[in-house]
């Protein structure tokens, strides 16, 4: 299959952003154009674009989006504009750290050329940014799957939740990047796939990842889990995250952490990719997390379905927060972070931000 990429930049500064609209996966594959800023907000709210890395890629091509009608402008209405266009893109999803990381970076720039360059040349300087970060991104994906590589064995079963592959980033993928590296260099693996309620990333989108790979996918009903554990199918379990406290507690898709408990039932390692965009160190535990909470309907009505009674009351979290006493080693760009402890994770990635 040709490869397209999870998004892209379409032009120059006057340009737009494209993405695949990963609702439609893996039935059809279609690119969106992202001309305006309302767009972009809808994307990521409404999981077109989603992973914690894409997203924060995503927010800050939608700065750029958002800023060409103020390309022309003074400075004082430029600057206005930039306040606008990024606590619009904030209020998208609350919980992915690198999606705020990624605004706060471009408003940095763009602060600190102000009063130096033209709002044009400032416009212009910003896409250049967020090219940086989409590039970054790449880098720091491939480095990870070097890292984590190395904790897997040939033969193994590996579970993953959730899409943690190149649709979640710019290209290659947090957990899914481990295992993409482990294959590459000559490993052969069994992966299994929660399917992931209640939109099914694991099933839409990790196995269709895993097979244009020509891995070896088997997807589970997120509630199977324990049985494949205890039937011995499974050596390894690696997720990616979404926002990861300075202690090491880590926040994913609901359900990542009662596998962490299942895993450490059954003696399993339980591995965490992300990359040092995702650590948020202001946090010091991940109770201070916040847990976005979805549309009631996702349950009720999944995939425009009614499975539920009408009017019942729905509790619909969509992450949870795997504590740090579960997780055997943070993957990160700069390697591997074992034990996962306060003092460990300062040393890898560094200080707050």
């Amino acid at each position: 299959m040709k490869h397209i990429d999870t998004l892209r930049w379409a032009g120059q500064a006057d340009g737009h952003l494209e993405l695949i609209d990963q609702t439609l996966l893996p039935v059809e594959l279609t690119e969106i154009a992202c001309r305006d800023i309302e767009t972009v907000w809808e994307a990521i709210k409404m999981l077109r674009v989603r992973g914690a890395p894409a997203i924060g890629i995503a927010a800050a091509y939608g700065v750029c989006v958002g800023m060409k009608t103020a390309a022309d402008a003074n400075e004082e209405t430029f600057f206005t504009r930039l306040a606008e266009v990024t606590d619009y893109l904030a209020g998208s999803r609350p919980t992915a750290v690198n999606l705020f990381w990624a605004l706060d970076r471009m408003k940095a720039k763009a602060q600190s050329l102000r009063g130096q360059q033209s709002p044009g040349e400032i416009l212009a300087a910003l896409l250049d940014e967020a090219r940086a970060i989409h590039e970054e991104d790449r880098r720091m994906c491939r480095a990870m799957g070097r890292h984590g590589a190395t904790l897997l064995e040939d033969g193994q079963g590996v579970l993953t939740h959730c899409n943690a592959g190149g649709l979640a980033t710019a290209d290659y993928g947090t957990a899914l990047g481990v295992i993409f590296a482990a294959v590459e260099s000559g490993k052969r693996l069994k992966v299994y796939a929660d399917e992931t309620r209640p939109l099914l990333q694991g099933a839409r989108l990790t196995a269709w990842e895993l097979k244009q790979r020509g891995i070896d996918v088997t997807v589970i009903c997120d509630s199977m889990a324990a049985q494949v554990m205890r039937e011995g199918r499974v050596q390894a379990v690696i997720t990616g995250a979404d926002r990861i406290a300075a202690n090491g507690d880590a926040a994913n898709k609901i359900g990542t952490y009662g596998l962490a408990v299942v895993a450490a039932a059954h003696k399993i390692p339980f591995y965490v990719a992300a990359p040092s965009s995702t650590f948020d160190l202001s946090l010091p535990e991940g109770g201070a997390i916040p847990i976005e909470q979805r549309d009631p309907r996702e349950i009720t009505h999944g995939f425009g379905r009614q499975t539920a009674p009408e009017g019942v009351n729905v509790y619909n979290p969509a992450f949870d927060v795997t504590p740090a006493r579960l997780i055997e080693a943070l993957i990160c760009e700069h390697g591997l972070i074992r034990p996962v402890t306060t003092e460990r994770i300062a040393q890898v990635v560094g200080s707050p931000r």
